[in-house]
């Protein structure tokens, strides 16, 4: 796609904090309602109504930058950008400009060859806007639009990178990284259909081993990681053939169209806009002290990467399982849970990533706290399983029951009847009738092909209804099978 040229990118995040009320005013900070309902004064830009700072929303960005390696600034303020639009009711946005709470910092995102460290630029906390509503889908061509000012004054922090994110496949597993640490972090819950996480990209191409950046487009409007990634794509494709055409890029503003898998120019864009900035005077700049940061600092959780790298090595599981795990928190703490009481974490790690995961699939569960089957349960299961008390058939029935009821394993399977049989006459009994059953298969087993013994031992444990132990089974058919 981009041979003989290099992309360059650069990322602007957006990510709602999880407060209870928005920055600068007690509204309800939350998604949806009827529109216009979640407003006051303050969000509305009222004549004479002033903003006071949610403490919250400092320490939520502050827990961020931390994370993020970032510099924490002892003394920040906010300023206002001004500009013009109809779902910004006071005609500026109150933002950091030249004093951002967190400066510089980086992530290390883990690529196929070997770790790539992506720097930030900075850090910095802003309201955001209201909604605009059109009559269609299409702004150019509706009739009318709407505003809805409930969205006015949630707070946001918006994460700048370095322009060093090379291919779509980077820029996606920066992002996929990125949002794990805020879900660690819960300082976001990275709903992107819900405008709760949103990426802006900047892109532009030049030749491989030019140090000059070119001219860049900025895209937007892309709703999911998936968009991302198609939408750099496309657009990467794009201003390489126009440079190959003869053509000039020019700096414009670019908007994905996932219908028609597309990035269509929606304004020209100056070298910086000028939006004005000037300190916002109705707030005091914010102290910070280095013990309150060192307080927030002994708050952070575990992070993904140091945590993939503990799975790993604590537990022995395939690098694949750990990914896998670690993609929400409340899994990685499930596992945990399970993998520290049982024997074998590897058969921990296959019970959740398997069985469990087709039920949460089936059953539409989106938050592992609403699974219904605690992690001692499921420790238990796998220990019986291990004791020979139970088979591995009979455990996925017993998680079935567990699934829908409250009941240990222990309590259903004394119920139910279903401890594993492992006295050899009764298993006996089963093999000397499965033998006389089939002849041809035991024909074929004595002829060499000794595969077929799985089938036998499938009729065995068909008798049995699952409860035979197959260790013994296998012992006593291939005795008998050799004599």
């Amino acid at each position: 796609m981009n041979s003989g040229y290099e992309p360059v990118i650069g990322l602007e995040i957006h990510a709602r904090l999880l407060t209870k009320s928005k920055i600068f005013c007690s509204c309800e900070n939350s998604f949806g309602g009827a529109p216009n309902t979640r407003t006051c004064p303050v969000c509305l830009g009222l004549p004479g109504c002033l903003p006071v700072l949610n403490k919250e929303v400092v320490r939520l960005a502050i827990k961020t930058g931390l994370a993020l390696n970032s510099n924490i600034a002892q003394f920040t303020k906010f300023d206002r950008k001004n500009y013009f639009y109809p779902d910004l009711p006071k005609a500026y946005q109150i933002s950091q400009y030249d004093m951002p709470i967190c400066e510089g910092g980086y992530l290390d995102v883990p690529l196929n060859d070997g770790i790539k460290r992506v720097n930030l630029t900075r850090i910095h906390l802003e309201e955001d806007a209201g909604k605009l509503l059109h009559s269609t889908d299409d702004f150019v061509r509706a009739s009318r639009s709407f505003v809805d000012y409930n969205r006015c004054g949630t707070p946001l922090i918006e994460i700048v990178t370095e322009p060093e994110l090379n291919t779509p496949e980077e820029t996606y597993t920066f992002l996929t990284e990125l949002k794990k640490i805020l879900l660690y972090l819960e300082v976001c819950d990275c709903n992107m259909e819900e405008g709760s996480l949103k990426c802006d990209a900047n892109i532009s191409v030049r030749l491989n081993g030019e140090i000059k950046l070119g001219t860049k487009a900025e895209l937007k409007n892309m709703n999911s990681f998936k968009n991302i990634k198609t939408g750099l794509s496309y657009e990467i494709e794009r201003q390489i053939n126009a440079i190959k055409n003869g053509e000039k890029i020019v700096q414009e503003t670019r908007l994905w169209n996932a219908q028609k898998n597309i990035t269509e120019s929606m304004r020209s864009k100056e070298e910086a806009h000028d939006y004005r900035y000037f300190p916002e005077p109705d707030l005091t700049p914010v102290i910070i002290t280095k013990e309150e940061i060192n307080e927030i600092r002994e708050t952070l959780p575990e992070l993904p990467l140091a945590r993939f790298n503990r799975f790993k090595n604590e537990y022995s599981i395939s690098e694949q399982d750990a990914r896998e795990l670690l993609t929400d928190r409340g899994l990685a703490d499930f596992f945990e849970n399970v993998a520290k009481s049982v024997a074998s974490p590897k058969s921990a790690a296959n019970w959740i990533l398997v069985e469990m995961s087709s039920y949460v699939n089936d059953y539409n569960v989106l938050n592992i706290k609403d699974i219904p089957i605690k992690p001692e349960y499921l420790s238990e299961l796998i220990t019986l399983i291990d004791k020979g008390i139970i088979s591995g058939k009979i455990a996925k029935d017993v998680f079935k029951i567990m699934w829908e009821t409250p009941q240990n394993p222990s309590e259903i399977i004394r119920s139910k009847g279903l401890v594993q049989v492992t006295d050899t006459e009764s298993i006996d009994t089963w093999v000397q009738e499965v033998i006389r059953e089939n002849p041809k298969e035991v024909e074929s087993y004595k002829s060499g092909k000794t595969k077929v013994i799985g089938f036998l031992v499938g009729q065995i444990m068909k008798k049995s209804r699952g409860k035979a132990n197959p260790k013994v089974v296998n012992e006593i058919i291939t005795k008998k099978l050799e004599l």
